[in-house]
């Protein structure tokens, strides 16, 4: 692509990874004001805290009931046959294939029971008294928390087993012990995380886990660390709270330029408060208030993992850490709203506690991980998935640009794809592989299920239904043996193809049947922020961020931003998702999110632009907005967070179906009078006024009469 570029805009933005967030711990001072809660929230807390004067006392009772054992909880057993090291620092422990689990892997497993509810069990007392297991709010969580005004944190002494929900966003630090969240260990000695817990989202927990060194001298060690962090009298008071399996962590207030681009909008001004359900459930009166948290009591449910996601979890980390010959490829599927991306978001997590990278292979066009709805991509993970898609939005190693949020018009060019994706990932590494697919799982969209586990190496097919079913047959390697795709059909069974050298038996995997068991399961959300194309206008809102200063200050809006100039000659433009008249493209590719491709022959022009009339499968290297097309001196004006190193490869510019949030043209800030590009006298009640769609998954001889 030949980019000529005008006066250069301060601070274009480059795209923000957690590691380069994170790694900064001299960030810039938030100021108080900057934090000040919401019109809303400011008004509860207040009404809260009057009511809490008027509340009389209360006489408790001495005699405290008498918990009762949970007979049915019992350690899952593990195979783990070798010691191995923790990748994220701790200690090496060994499992046993014989006998039951070791008590690190208990803590994991036993993390996900009772989500948050608060149990009798004791573990143990001091010059505080006893401590409870459970969920830290009230009382008990002012107790064990000090906030450092002048700095701005906050630091919280945890027990093993205790838990803190909340709404919100902070980073958090590890300073003793160590603690979970959402699968994986954070340990003292590691950077800080950024936590996102946002409404649109079930809240994070951070669970409080068990020390790995007995023979630590607790109180002395975490008051020499408090002495950096707390004032006397603070210090003081936290440390008489710090006993065995005791975790210290510190909580700061988080701005980056995807927070403060998503606040900047309006409706999104709420996004990490509470939503309108857990508003009574919410803790108003704690020193976390101020940093960006909002706790949670324990009436409401965080991450709950079922008994059979548990056991999964037990056999897919096994797998990955040794068990079997070769590469892990673990496929996911399950029908809509069954927890499949949440599922692979804690999987992930686990495997980093005990390896390096994981590799994910994107399949889910509507509701993708780490780039915007419509594309397949191939992503080497490394950095813990804390917080929903939006948060960690990233450019993969590989991307191929569908166009479309369902593939249901073009199946072929669907599985061409991912096998493009599949093709340029190194045959000899042998890194975990983790398959996402899509929640279509009737018809055509069964089929292609059965293509993909045919297409690619599979060890493993974990399966997730609710209510006692898949919603779907089960993809057993038996049923395998019989099934029809859409490109493939069952092997004939002949005796002569027993012998010939071109017969290939079927292969075998591990099918994993999980039943999710969270509440809502199978339904989608109705709360604000909660629908399906709110969470994909969200990914691509935190996308558009990345075009924003790294630097704290003022939202930039994107109409405020100096666009690169591209010309018409240097690149092709080409419409994915339906047909269009060659006169109309530029009207249907204004002001539009294009993808930004790289085709493997040269664009050639004469003189003119270049339109292309077929879709070309070929990588995509990022995204832009196509703010203005000028006719006269033969330019496109995009605006893109692409290095320009990149850019320079790239000679095409594809126009899908998914268009930009309507918050980008009619609520950016700065824009006055008539709102360009947006109309009000449109009907589609005219003929021919809606997009022509075309429907390319054509029916094979083998699908007829089924």
């Amino acid at each position: 692509m030949k980019v000529n570029k005008p006066t250069q805009v301060k601070g274009q933005a480059r795209s923000q990874k957690w590691k380069d967030v994170r790694g900064k711990r001299c960030r810039p001072p938030i100021n108080a004001p900057d934090l000040s809660p919401s019109p809303v929230m400011a008004k509860l807390i207040n009404e809260h805290q009057a009511s809490v004067k008027k509340k009389p006392n209360i006489k408790r009772l001495k005699t405290k009931a008498k918990s009762v054992p949970d007979t049915k909880k019992a350690s899952p057993k593990s195979e783990f046959k070798k010691s191995y090291a923790h990748a994220n620092g701790s200690s090496s422990f060994t499992m046993d294939n014989d006998s039951e689990s070791t008590q690190e892997w208990k803590n994991f497993t036993q993390s996900f029971y009772g989500n948050g509810v608060e149990t009798g069990d004791m573990l143990g007392s001091n010059d505080i008294g006893p401590v409870k297991q459970g969920r830290l709010e009230g009382k008990m969580l002012n107790t064990c928390v000090e906030r450092n005004d002048e700095k701005n944190h906050a630091v919280l002494v945890m027990q093993k087993d205790q838990t803190l929900c909340f709404r919100g966003k902070c980073f958090l630090t590890c300073l003793y012990g160590r603690v979970e969240v959402m699968g994986y260990t954070i340990e003292e000695g590691q950077p800080s995380y950024p936590l996102f817990s946002p409404a649109s989202h079930f809240p994070l927990t951070i669970r409080g886990l068990e020390s790995s060194d007995d023979s630590r001298d607790d109180r002395s060690e975490a008051a020499q660390i408090l002495r950096k962090y707390l004032s006397a009298a603070s210090r003081k008071k936290l440390t008489g709270r710090v006993m065995r399996h005791s975790s210290v962590i510190l909580l700061e207030p988080m701005e980056t330029p995807l927070t403060r681009f998503l606040s900047s909008f309006p409706d999104l001004s709420e996004l990490f408060s509470p939503p309108v359900n857990e508003l009574l459930s919410a803790v108003l009166d704690t020193p976390l208030n101020g940093l960006g948290m909002i706790p949670l009591a324990s009436d409401i449910e965080g991450l709950k993992i079922s008994k059979t996601q548990r056991e999964s979890l037990n056999t897919l980390v096994n797998a990955c850490r040794g068990d079997m010959d070769g590469c892990a490829v673990i496929l996911v599927c399950g029908a809509k709203n069954v927890g499949k991306s949440t599922f692979i978001r804690v999987f992930i997590n686990t495997l980093l506690n005990h390896t390096g990278s994981v590799d994910y292979l994107e399949g889910d066009l509507g509701q993708t991980e780490f780039t915007p709805a419509g594309c397949l991509s191939l992503s080497t993970v490394r950095e813990p998935l804390l917080g929903p898609p939006f948060t960690h939005q990233r450019t993969p190693e590989h991307m191929i640009y569908y166009g479309q949020s369902s593939c249901e018009s073009d199946l072929d060019r669907y599985l061409e794809c991912l096998k493009s994706l599949w093709r340029r990932r190194p045959q000899s590494r042998e890194t975990p592989v983790i398959i996402n697919t899509m929640g279509w799982v009737k018809g055509f969209g069964f089929q292609l299920l059965v293509d993909m586990i045919r297409f690619f190496p599979v060890s493993h097919v974990v399966q997730l239904g609710h209510g006692g079913s898949t919603q779907c047959p089960a993809l057993s390697p038996e049923f395998l043996r019989t099934a029809h795709g859409c490109q493939t059909h069952p092997p004939a069974q002949t005796a002569l193809d027993e012998f010939t050298e071109s017969h290939s038996p079927p292969r075998n995997y591990v099918h994993l049947l999980v039943q999710s068991e969270f509440q809502g399961v199978g339904c989608q959300g109705t709360a604000k922020h909660q629908r399906s194309n709110e969470h994909r206008d969200l990914t691509l809102l935190a996308y558009l961020s990345q075009l924003q200063s790294p630097d704290p200050g003022p939202v930039r809006p994107l109409h405020s931003l100096t666009p690169y100039q591209v010309p018409h000659t240097a690149v092709a433009l080409g419409v994915i998702h339906c047909d269009v008249v060659p006169t109309h493209m530029f009207y249907a590719a204004n002001a539009s999110l294009v993808g930004l491709c790289c085709l493997g022959e040269k664009v050639s022009s004469r003189g003119g632009p270049v339109l292309m009339t077929q879709t070309p499968i070929c990588p995509c290297v990022g995204f832009g907005v196509l703010r203005g097309i000028d006719t006269v001196r033969g330019l496109y004006f995009l605006l893109t967070s692409v290095d320009p190193s990149i850019l320079r490869k790239v000679n095409c510019l594809l126009l899908g179906a998914i268009s930009l949030p309507s918050c980008i043209i009619t609520a950016q800030p700065g824009s006055d009078g008539e709102t360009p590009y947006v109309t009000s006298d449109y009907s589609f009640d005219l003929t021919g006024a809606g997009k022509l769609r075309v429907f390319k998954g054509l029916v094979r001889p083998s699908q007829i009469g089924m």
